[in-house]
């Protein structure tokens, strides 16, 4: 049985920065705190734990003083800043650069539609780290929207500008954007007052096509991903639409040697919040449950 990684999958460059943070914070530190897990893979969590990263909520932050604590990818609202001020916390401040970006556009946005009674609606996952941070540009006065019912909170007689969490899937999102245009139009609107801003990060968008080509070029296909990662389930979804014999795994552990029967080609990929080392874990697994088939 051929068994291969997909070398394009793995962290994203926002993830990866992160924990690299998190690593040398740790090479001088027995303990840093990290607000919300750094990346949603429980495997990677778990390591990282190991060497002294506390994961907390937003409770717990409340009660904390003199600390160093740890700002993950998905980026923080503002009073997360002003809280870190009042208790004297350190932050060490991994947001990525592309969510940075989208916060100040969107605080932009929102500067600009309170002037014409506008409003700022979001496509993402409600309750996600990176769309609270998001919402938080606007005083948490964002409308999320993640389905077709979502957009009945929407006054579409009145300007309307979207955006989309970063890790979103593009199709979603085009089609989001084409369910509210057709919104405005049936309430009599104009389209001149619907600004939409596909701000999905390219990084991640353009694994979309990557994977669904390597989930053809492969008898069966292994993704591995936390479950409670957004850009997994989007990414999932595209290799599963691609190949039937696709199976979403969260670690070795997971692995249904009847899965293989009969495979010759096994293609292993996943989330941009998947570590390497896990993938190649999976590998081997699959590589033990092919030599005791043989």
């Amino acid at each position: 049985m051929n068994i291969t990684i997909d070398k394009n999958s793995g962290y994203c460059f926002g993830v990866e920065f992160a924990i690299q943070m998190a690593e040398d914070e740790l090479e001088n530190e027995s303990t840093l705190y990290c607000l919300g897990d750094i990346v949603h893979n429980r495997m990677e969590v778990e390591r990282l734990h190991q060497r002294g990263l506390r994961i907390i909520d937003r409770e717990q932050l409340q009660q904390l003083h003199d600390s160093k604590v740890l700002i993950r990818a998905h980026g923080e609202p503002p009073e997360t800043y002003e809280l870190a001020l009042r208790n004297n916390l350190e932050l060490i401040d991994a947001s990525c650069p592309v969510v940075l970006k989208l916060q100040n556009r969107v605080k932009h946005a929102y500067d600009v539609s309170r002037r014409h009674e506008g409003q700022i609606v979001i496509y993402g996952q409600p309750g996600h780290a990176e769309v609270t941070g998001l919402a938080g540009q606007t005083g948490n006065r964002a409308l999320i929207v993640m389905t077709e019912a979502d957009l009945d909170q929407i006054d579409f007689a009145r300007p309307v500008t979207l955006f989309s969490q970063t890790t979103k899937s593009t199709a979603g999102f085009y089609r989001m954007k084409q369910l509210i245009a057709d919104r405005i139009a049936a309430a009599g609107g104009s389209l001149d007052s619907f600004d939409a801003n596909d701000s999905i990060c390219r990084q991640v968008s353009n694994r979309e096509p990557a994977l669904a080509k390597f989930a053809v070029e492969h008898d069966v296909v292994v993704f591995v991903s936390g479950r409670k990662s957004s850009n997994g389930k989007a990414l999932f979804s595209v290799v599963n639409q691609t190949n039937a014999r696709s199976y979403f795994v969260e670690n070795d552990q997971d692995i249904n040697d009847e899965w293989f029967v009969g495979a010759s080609s096994v293609g292993i990929c996943g989330a941009t919040s998947t570590p390497m080392w896990l993938m190649q874990r999976v590998a081997d697994r699959i590589e033990q449950v092919a030599l005791e088939a043989a």
